[in-house]
């Protein structure tokens, strides 16, 4: 049995530690993948991991958004620090949000042991985040512009036992697909949460994004009596309201706590945030009922802030910290695409020319 270099003893027994990554945490030690500040990449895997030969990569949008940023859209510049990143770290996890992505390849080895259920030459979209996943880049991601979050790449990465990974539908072009799965924790919890209450008026704050239109076609569906979709642009609330995903399309700055709530107007019984941005809490947490709920989707989200923010409001409002995994999320998210004709031109349009694929 292979040992990596900064496996730990602690809950290693009966496979647990292989199970979840451990063996792959090079330091610090005794902490979980997600956690860790490097990973081992070795491409040999043990008898429940899976290796993945990598094609695309899908950066989240607060650490596209962020990169972006930082080096001022330059292409080379934020190239070279995702590349930089993924070399020092053995995974791509972005320092300032935190966050990754996911990724699309196509099984290359599948150990003996892997409950996944994964064969040799299965597409596969990942559902956990690239922060966790071991990843090795060897193409210097020669044939990515650095103008979107999809990232053409070859490589390798690494899954384990509790990972989670989707075989791509036939029937949708790759960056489509990736897309979706890259978001489809969101409109799963927004139905579950819907469906849990009598015909609740539902917020979407960033509304004509990717997780935001999704988790407004989820939410008609599950029972709202009433959709609201916000956005921060005339260009975006023409595009929303075009779709008819919403039942009503206001636009505010998501940073604006009253100017969000204005906009909203009666508090929402469930607010969703799907804003790529730092500091829409405050906004969200006024935009909701006592009593409702405010479910954060976004990886730009202060959970402190929106704690301490709910506290100094006194708002009585339950907040849930969307996680990405919902069981039968990928399965929700890909079902809407294809039941819901607005959705599939907005995917299509945010993919891009990478569409054609």
């Amino acid at each position: 049995m292979r040992e990596g270099a900064g496996m730990s003893g602690a809950g290693t027994a009966a496979g647990t530690g292989t199970a979840v990554g451990l063996h792959r945490v090079l330091e610090p030690a005794g902490v979980l993948p997600q956690a860790a500040a490097r990973l081992d990449t070795d491409p040999a895997i043990r008898p429940d991991e899976v290796r993945v030969r990598v094609e695309r990569l899908n950066l989240d949008a607060a650490s596209y958004r962020q990169l972006h940023t930082a080096h001022g859209g330059d292409p080379d510049a934020i190239r070279a620090e995702v590349l930089r990143i993924i070399g020092e770290r053995g995974k791509m996890h972005n320092p300032v949000t935190g966050s990754g992505g996911m990724l699309v390849g196509t099984v290359e080895e599948a150990g003996p042991d892997s409950p996944l259920g994964l064969r040799p030459g299965d597409r596969v979209a990942t559902l956990v985040s690239l922060t966790l996943t071991p990843l090795a880049v060897t193409d210097g991601l020669a044939r990515w512009d650095g103008r979107s979050e999809q990232v053409p790449a070859d490589g390798h990465a690494i899954l384990f036992a509790r990972s989670i990974a989707a075989v791509l539908p036939g029937d949708l072009p790759v960056p489509v697909a990736l897309s979706v799965m890259d978001v489809c924790g969101a409109p799963a919890l927004t139905e579950r949460v819907v469906a849990s209450r009598e015909r609740p008026v539902v917020a979407v704050l960033g509304g004509a994004g990717k997780s935001g239109s999704l988790s407004l076609a989820v939410a008609r569906r599950a029972g709202a009596s009433r959709t609201i979709g916000l956005v921060p642009t005339a260009q975006e609330e023409e595009l929303l309201a075009a779709t008819g995903l919403a039942d009503a399309v206001v636009r505010a700055d998501a940073r604006d706590p009253v100017a969000v709530a204005a906009a909203i107007g009666e508090p929402a019984d469930v607010t969703v945030v799907c804003v790529d941005v730092p500091g829409c809490e405050h906004g969200a947490i006024l935009a909701t009922a006592p009593r409702g709920t405010v479910v954060f989707f976004s990886m730009a989200t202060s959970f402190s802030a929106a704690a301490l923010g709910a506290e100094g409001l006194a708002a009585d409002v339950t907040m849930l910290i969307g996680n990405g995994y919902v069981p039968g999320h990928a399965e929700t998210a890909l079902g809407l695409l294809r039941s819901e004709p607005a959705l599939l031109p907005l995917f299509t349009a945010r993919a891009g020319a990478d569409s054609a694929e």
